[in-house]
């Protein structure tokens, strides 16, 4: 299951309207394969996977839920740069500024 740090839910609580959903998900592309992707949306996908943390309603679909899984989200701020960081222990590889990686090998599809 994927993770959120105290740190992540407070910018989001900070950030996101109580009755938008955060649609967590992954896409190809990136120098590693599969990059990283987190949207605010009014409303949920059909067949999506949905819980909240606190006031926030995350969502995803089943091939991301399956491939997050054991991800935990953290918020970091520093001199160079901020933003939400995936930390994740299914990536086989990840690039350098940590927006793309590479899944496992039994990874490319959801059993």
């Amino acid at each position: 299951m994927i993770e959120f740090t105290d740190a992540a839910l407070k910018k989001l609580e900070n950030a996101v309207d109580p009755t938008d959903f955060v649609r967590v998900g992954v896409a190809s592309g990136g120098c590693a394969g599969l990059s990283y992707t987190i949207e605010v949306e009014e409303e949920s996908e059909p067949g999506d996977f949905i819980f909240e943390l606190g006031s926030i309603k995350i969502c995803m679909n089943p091939y991301t839920k399956f491939i997050l899984r054991e991800t935990v989200v953290d918020y970091e701020e520093s001199l160079h740069q901020s933003g939400f960081k995936f930390n994740n222990s299914k990536a086989t590889r990840s690039c350098a500024c940590g927006t793309s990686f590479k899944p496992e090998d039994n990874t490319e599809q959801p059993p």
